[in-house]
């Protein structure tokens, strides 16, 4: 079972407040092309508009009472607005059909948005689902969660700090103090959990790192997206470098480099 509000726009006017709440607004049937839109189509209504309408979908009038079902579709939205049961068993069939129908009805409908933060233009309805703020929230929460773990982890390691400051902030973490890398890196995982938990859980995570350390040493360069070790592209994007690095062929490549990074560094 999974249920959703359909809800109206509430319009300011010069009427009282309980006269506007009194209203009842309607959504009808619009058209495309000349034709009644419809909320499903094909071999999904005939699956589940089998016994709906008056004849069979192997009936050879099914498309006329097709169209024309859809054409007299109205669904009467008060201030309250209206519960719709959404959800199918497990062979697709919805729980109650004719809530089914006039909610696709709706999802494709000109005048009704997916929810009250997106309307625009000339849309007056808007879908209410709990459920999914419930699970947005429940996600936000989980992504958080998986930060904070990780960032404990990377706490104890100053080594994996100095990456993970040198590639989400763009810090020399060299010239900070532990607690300040700490402090930091705590602050950058709150700001953006989704970016900080990708890359503490990446597995190029120090080769990301040391290519980073080399772009700032000027032991390699950077032009636009590309990675260049003097006049030679080692790849198109940092993660085509990484590729080339670790090809056991280039691996007198990768030693070169690090020399020089070292040189650099001293």
């Amino acid at each position: 079972m999974k249920k959703i509000m359909l809800r109206r726009k509430e319009v300011m006017g010069h009427l009282p407040k309980e006269v506007r709440a009194g209203a009842i607004t309607k959504i009808g049937s619009v058209y495309v092309n000349r034709q009644p839109l419809k909320g499903i189509e094909g071999e999904e209504a005939k699956k589940i508009m089998n016994g709906v309408l008056d004849v069979g979908p192997d009936h050879v009038d099914w498309p006329r009472y097709e169209k024309q079902f859809w054409t007299d579709m109205v669904i009467k939205v008060p201030f309250e607005g209206v519960e719709l049961e959404i959800g199918r068993d497990e062979n697709g069939i919805p729980y109650n059909i004719d809530h089914y129908l006039k909610y696709r009805f709706c999802l494709k409908h000109p005048y009704v948005a997916e929810d009250e933060n997106n309307m625009h233009g000339k849309q007056k309805f808007y879908f209410v689902d709990a459920e999914k703020k419930t699970r947005d929230k429940n996600k936000n929460v989980k992504l958080r969660k998986d930060a904070d773990k990780e960032f404990i982890k990377a706490s104890s390691d100053e080594k994996k700090m100095d990456m993970l400051l040198r590639l989400l902030s763009q810090t020399n973490p060299s010239k900070l103090t532990r607690e300040q890398k700490e402090n930091n890196l705590y602050d950058l995982k709150d700001k953006d959990p989704a970016k900080f938990l990708k890359l503490a859980i990446d597995k190029n995570l120090e080769m990301k790192a040391e290519i980073d350390e080399m772009v700032e040493a000027g032991v390699l360069r950077k032009i636009g997206n590309q990675v260049v070790h003097i006049d030679e592209i080692l790849g198109e994007t940092v993660e085509d470098t990484i590729i080339y690095l670790r090809n056991k062929k280039n691996s007198g490549t990768l030693t070169i480099l690090r020399a020089k990074l070292k040189e650099a560094i001293v």
